[in-house]
């Protein structure tokens, strides 16, 4: 189905076999809603992550490095943001706000850190505060070690979930055969603190000798999506597969994930990973692309604004240049729509406080879905 001439990226693509898939059985009919994406901050080459601030301004991280706060229609470079290790997927990526951030001031962060003995660099989580256009008052939560030369697999998004815990994910580094698998190691893990960095005492591994005690769950590849079920409060990831098989997993203390075991992809050069895609002792997925989409960022609807989509799930694809709306149905995907197709790599979406969707855009920056 082409896009109208008129309208080029106006309209929602419905019903070709590129646009959308019906997964459930029996008659389904799609929840269309009329839009318009509206170019909010313009000019950003990566708007990795974004957040909304108390006083309508939007605080967006660039992956080379700046961090950047819009309001009233003007956008400034913020002060001291960190030093990021700017290399292929590695730069200054997530960003999240205190769940009392109001009344505390905390911004989180999740980058590409150098420091350490090595070369190279691996993820780094730290929070601050800002004051007067530039980030003050910064604290390391966490740095994940070893440093590595690899461009691959940092992750990284943060959730707070609602006891105030954080959550965040850090890739395997592009060292699948060591790290996913290995607790007494960081890479291809979910990770959970409390808000100041201390490590909860109730951590699946806090008692085991060598284990990174800060582990929630491991085995997974490249988590770039993050987010809490609107209804259970429970943790949603997604991450990236090799040629096929990105995963949509719901979080669970402990748990083993599975890569590189257990995989429903196989390597880029088309050659077989493993011939399992399952194991005893280790999730699956509640859903997986194949093809890849290249997932990156999440977000349950849950806005008024968008009634026909409440409770559904928008990710942002890489690879196809797309926003992907899911709707789900007893924990599974029964039907899947494209939105924004061919706008531009989606790398991430977020709802805000306003209740309008928020896209940022790879060589665009930030849109804003308005309902007509």
């Amino acid at each position: 189905m082409q896009k109208s001439l008129l309208f080029p990226y106006f309209f929602i693509l419905l019903l070709s076999t590129s646009c959308a898939q019906k997964l459930d059985k029996g008659i389904h009919l799609p929840a269309t809603i009329d839009f318009t994406p509206k170019l909010v901050v313009g000019g950003v080459q990566n708007p990795w992550g974004m957040v909304f601030l108390s006083d309508n301004s939007i605080l967006v991280s660039e992956k080379s490095g700046k961090l950047l706060l819009h309001k009233s229609g003007k956008t400034i470079e913020v002060g001291n943001a960190p030093e990021v290790y700017n290399r292929g997927q590695g730069g200054l990526m997530d960003i999240e706000l205190h769940p009392d951030y109001d009344n505390n001031g905390w911004i989180y962060f999740s980058y590409a850190s150098t420091e350490g003995n090595e070369k190279g660099g691996n993820t780094a989580i730290i929070r601050a505060k800002l004051s007067n256009n530039k980030l003050v008052n910064i604290e390391k939560l966490y740095k994940a070690s070893p440093n590595s030369t690899r461009g691959q697999h940092f992750g990284s998004r943060i959730e707070f979930d609602n006891d105030g815990y954080l959550f965040f994910s850090i890739g395997e580094r592009g060292d699948r055969d060591v790290n996913p698998q290995d607790i007494t190691r960081d890479g291809g893990k979910i990770y959970r603190l409390h808000d100041d960095g201390r490590i909860p005492e109730d951590n699946p591994f806090i008692d085991k000798t060598g284990a990174k005690k800060a582990i929630y769950s491991y085995g997974h590849r490249n988590p770039q999506g993050l987010a809490l079920h609107p209804k259970t409060g429970v943790l949603w990831e997604h991450e990236h597969g090799p040629r096929g098989g990105d995963e949509i997993n719901i979080i669970q203390k402990g748990k083993n994930y599975g890569w590189p075991v257990i995989t429903y992809g196989i390597n880029y050069s088309g050659t077989e990973i493993t011939d399992e895609t399952s194991r005893p002792g280790m999730e699956q997925p509640l859903y997986q692309w194949t093809p890849s989409i290249a997932p990156s960022g999440m977000t349950f609807v849950t806005s008024l604004k968008y009634p026909k989509w409440k409770d559904n799930l928008l990710v942002g694809s890489l690879a196809f240049q797309y926003l992907e709306r899911l709707e789900l149905k007893d924990n599974k995907v029964v039907y899947r729509e494209k939105l924004l197709d061919g706008m531009g790599r989606v790398r991430n979406v977020r709802q805000a406080p306003d209740g309008f969707i928020y896209v940022g855009i790879e060589g665009k920056g930030v849109y804003r879905l308005e309902p007509k």
